[in-house]
């Protein structure tokens, strides 16, 4: 393990730069904050280059872990720890790794799968959110299009806990999301609070992709013409739709309620 004591150094450098989007994009590289986040990412295979821990930091399993995956181990003092990460408070552990390509020629969900698209997005906390309901329930998948967000954020990775890379996604433009949706016989779902069909009366048992949009465009016209049915959440209250984190989550539960219920012997 060696050691780092200087703000200057490279490594540090490079890494702080991967604070920014395009920094990321043009390497193919990303930071990854936290135990668990870490953990899952090791146990998913994602290729971990750099891991820096904190002394004090009782990380000896991930590290070793770490290094038999081939990343190169550093020892860091807390304030060069807290310069080269994202988000305030790290936990003493921080990882630079490749990010995947998740295309959507290589997302290959089974025949009566359920999936979640999420269109034109634009807060990383709702896209980890809604990577972590796809893994609640047990759902086949997550496919962005027209993304205003970066999976790679930091802010998405440690709000999914790490889920992200344990959940297939795919990241696509809006029309070959639909012709892949279309061509594979995938009923289309889309949540629109103007919608005419309660969420609880549609059928969604068989191969359904549930589409969300932003909250401040909604659901673009394209999904719209595509969905097999526009459906609504009922609002008791005084607002008229849930942030789009919940709506994928209410949904996404009632799917697996009805799956539930069609599989008991």
């Amino acid at each position: 393990m060696k050691r780092i004591t200087s703000l200057t150094n490279p490594r540090v450098k490079a890494a702080v730069k991967l604070h920014r989007s395009h920094h990321r994009k043009t390497t193919g590289r990303m930071l990854i904050e936290g135990r668990r986040c870490i953990q899952r990412a090791l146990a998913a295979g994602i290729a971990v280059e750099e891991f820096f821990v904190v002394a004090a930091h009782e990380g000896g399993e991930l590290v070793a872990r770490a290094q038999v995956q081939g990343a190169r181990i550093y020892e860091v003092p807390p304030h060069i720890l807290e310069r080269m990460a994202y988000r305030e408070n790290p936990e003493g552990l921080l990882a630079v790794a490749r990010a995947p390509q998740w295309s959507l020629d290589d997302f290959d969900p089974p025949a009566d799968a359920l999936l979640v698209v999420a269109e034109k997005l634009e807060k990383p906390g709702n896209l980890g959110a809604i990577l972590r309901s796809v893994d609640a329930v047990g759902a086949h998948g997550l496919i962005l299009c027209d993304k205003h967000t970066d999976i790679t954020n930091p802010n998405v990775l440690t709000a999914s806990t790490g889920t992200v890379f344990t959940t297939a996604v795919a990241e696509a433009e809006r029309q070959q999301v639909v012709d892949w949706l279309v061509g594979r016989g995938v009923r289309i779902l889309a949540a629109d609070p103007a919608g005419k069909v309660p969420y609880t009366a549609v059928d969604m048992t068989g191969p359904t992709a549930i589409v969300v949009g932003s909250e401040h465009d909604g659901l673009s016209e394209a999904f719209g013409r595509a969905a097999d049915e526009v459906i609504f959440i009922p609002m008791a209250g005084r607002a008229d739709s849930l942030n789009v984190a919940a709506t994928a989550t209410v949904l996404l539960f009632e799917a697996a309620r009805q799956r539930s219920v069609t599989q008991c012997p």
